[in-house]
């Protein structure tokens, strides 16, 4: 049996941490974003299919591009964040099967129905997500995911002429106590789960 990770592993990644709304002026370093990746990028998907794509808005320009298409109430702590993720996803993500899941070749076959291939992107690109906050909790950073964002707009900023759809943004950096609201309930075990 893996050894558990210690209490104060768990806390970082899940008991403690929060979703930011304030952030401070410490840089995030290029470096950083990088090493946030190469952690990420091994979490699993179905059938290796890695669909997400990871855009890092870190100067004034980018971020100023993202603004307008934020909901007035998310775009000051966006432009307020050192990091501003766009995690999208490659609607095309099968043509790199070959390389990512060398053992079946026919494998991008699966795909071929549009709706199967914006299902499967959608699903495992979030599953990754989730495994770039982790990252990030894992390296130090906080995090701040969020919908609330004009999606055409972002798209058509970002992604027009290409086959990457946005799926939800993440501000990254140190985050501060600022509009840090009450820790919110979750659900009990019997309320959410079943062991059947």
């Amino acid at each position: 049996m893996t050894d558990r990770l210690p209490d104060a592993s768990l806390d970082r990644l899940f008991r403690t941490a929060r979703t930011h709304n304030g952030w401070s002026s410490e840089p995030v370093p290029e470096a950083l974003i990088h090493e946030l990746y190469e952690l990420a990028k091994w979490g699993a998907t179905s059938g290796n299919c890695c669909p997400a794509r990871f855009v890092f808005l870190t100067t004034e320009a980018a971020k100023q591009r993202l603004a307008p298409h934020m909901s007035s109430g998310n775009r000051a702590k966006t432009l307020q964040a050192q990091v501003n993720v766009l995690i999208a996803y490659d609607l095309n993500f099968a043509e790199r099967l070959p390389e990512l899941f060398p053992q079946n070749p026919g494998a991008a076959a699966w795909f071929a129905d549009p709706a199967v291939a914006q299902e499967t992107a959608l699903r495992n690109g979030s599953l990754q997500g989730a495994y770039l906050m982790l990252a990030a909790r894992s390296l130090g950073l906080d995090c701040g995911p969020m919908s609330g964002f004009n999606i055409e707009g972002v798209n058509q900023e970002f992604f027009a002429g290409t086959s990457w759809r946005i799926n939800f943004i993440c501000n990254l950096g140190h985050g501060t106590d600022e509009k840090l609201y009450p820790r919110n309930p979750r659900l009990d075990f019997a309320d959410a789960c079943a062991i059947l």
